[in-house]
């Protein structure tokens, strides 16, 4: 089911009723209809997939009831693996088969060895990455006893599968959400109408912004970029970065507040990433459940972090694997390998991570740091290397081509949409959210309402709706 669906709009009000005027006395029954909830919105794409979601639950809940009752590292340890064994296992069927199997036959075809490997022709389910590294996260940490495994159900499976962050995240981690599960929660009228304005924020941003923008970035990057003039690359790579920022952060905004409004606070997923000042705070900004996700458990575990080469090494390590989380492509593995080169300054530098806000100083900085990040994206949104570097290249080549071209830009509705998008959020950037703080004046704060309203009314196209970009990771 899509937020931004009349599903969606008839499925929310019903189960938030249900949830605060029918089961709000029984946590166990309350749970239990968040869970039936949950499997219905995620079963609205394919019902199919639902025993997937609930297999791969229900296991790693007994592995961590084995890891609890487990005595010595060693049994613990060979728990763990299992958990490994069966996370990664489906993520690789469904995920990467065919793409190590076509690197495989390359392979043995270039040592002169004929290989006719089996193709899977598989769906892929909705945000499998994403349930997986959640629920996966849960083992691990009951194995580092940072927590104990739980010997209920409902709440386990209500927390793998809690339909807000089910299919695109934030990535919660058990140590987390878990608990909120197993405590009674209460209606709080004050943080349900935070939630509100923060779904209003990301249904704008997924809407008017991204949905909008998608038509522009689709016409450059299935032009011929040897004949497109540059400005109008660098544009259109321009444009897709602020696509997929609204496209993402859109869907975090609206999962964490429509979380709010049943009790729920899930971790802040992005925090203004493109006005960060270097690529390590970026990716601090950059969503948050995921990057943390692997500093904790791949970057840490790999050690040798202590000393410059260690670090580099773990953290090229690092984001490539994160851009191989993100698809079986090469471009996005050389998407994050990219981010991983471009941490090497920083590490020479040896310098202190800023933690003050960005100001009007600090704009050289800014849009440095936000000119690369636009180059990776490139590779990102590309079908294939050669589309990137072909990219890439006349970008810089053509750009001297008809520099007129920049003020077509500049004459369209997304152009300034994007402007709109960029100041309030420059002016929110120490708030949590571009809504959290409004004009007290009630006439103004409803005005901000009826303006952002309007706009995504006036921008909704049922015919051509775009699911979430990361839907597909």
């Amino acid at each position: 089911m899509l937020f931004p669906s009349f599903a969606f709009l008839v499925f929310l009000p019903v189960v938030f009723l249900g949830y605060w005027y029918v089961f709000n006395r029984n946590l166990r029954l309350q749970n239990a209809f968040l869970l039936l909830a949950s499997y219905v919105f995620y079963g609205w794409w394919d019902w199919r997939f639902l025993g997937l979601l609930f297999a791969s639950s229900v296991g790693d809940m007994l592995i961590g009831i084995a890891i609890d009752k487990a005595e010595g590292t060693a049994r613990k340890k060979r728990w763990l693996i299992l958990s490994l064994v069966m996370n990664l296992g489906v993520l690789g069927v469904f995920k990467y088969f065919n793409f190590f199997r076509d690197g495989l036959e390359q392979l043995l075809g270039s040592l002169g060895m004929q290989a006719d490997l089996p193709t899977l022709y598989l769906l892929l389910p909705v945000g499998i990455s994403f349930y997986t590294f959640q629920s996966l996260s849960y083992t691990i940490d009951v194995y580092r006893g940072q927590l104990k495994a739980t010997r209920d159900p409902i709440a386990y499976l209500s927390f793998v599968s809690f339909f807000p962050q089910l299919v695109a995240g934030p990535i919660e981690r058990a140590t987390h959400l878990l608990p909120q599960f197993q405590r009674p929660r209460t209606f709080d009228t004050v943080r349900a109408q935070d939630g509100l304005r923060q779904m209003l924020w990301g249904f704008f941003k997924k809407i008017v912004i991204a949905d909008s923008c998608a038509p522009l970035v689709n016409d450059v990057f299935a032009g011929d970029v040897s004949t497109t003039p540059g400005i109008t690359l660098l544009f259109g790579a321009v444009v897709f970065a602020f696509q997929i920022y609204g496209d993402f952060s859109g869907y975090s905004d609206i999962a964490i507040g429509c979380a709010r409004l049943f009790g729920f606070d899930l971790t802040r997923n992005f925090a203004y990433p493109y006005f960060s000042r270097s690529i390590s705070e970026f990716w601090r900004r950059w969503h948050i459940s995921l990057s943390t996700w692997f500093r904790d458990y791949v970057y840490m575990p790999l050690g040798g972090w202590r000393t410059k080469a260690g670090r580099f090494r773990n953290i090229l390590v690092t984001f490539t694997v994160s851009g191989l989380w993100h698809g079986a492509n090469w471009t996005f593995i050389s998407w994050g390998a990219l981010h991983g080169v471009y941490y090497v300054p920083e590490i020479l530098r040896d310098g202190k991570a800023r933690r003050d806000v960005p100001s009007l100083r600090d704009l050289p900085a800014i849009g440095l740091t936000f000119f690369l990040v636009v180059i990776a994206w490139v590779f990102f949104r590309s079908a294939d290397l050669g589309q990137a570097g072909a990219f890439i290249y006349h970008m810089g080549a053509n750009m001297a081509t008809s520099p007129g071209a920049s003020l077509l830009w500049c004459a369209t509705s997304q152009f300034w949409w994007i402007v709109f998008l960029v100041v309030v959020e420059w002016r929110a950037r120490e708030q949590e959210h571009a809504l959290a703080s409004l004009p007290q004046n009630i006439t103004l704060r409803w005005a901000v309402y009826a303006v952002l309203t309007l706009a995504i009314l006036l921008h909704i196209d049922t015919q051509t709706a775009h699911e979430f970009i990361y839907f597909q990771f």
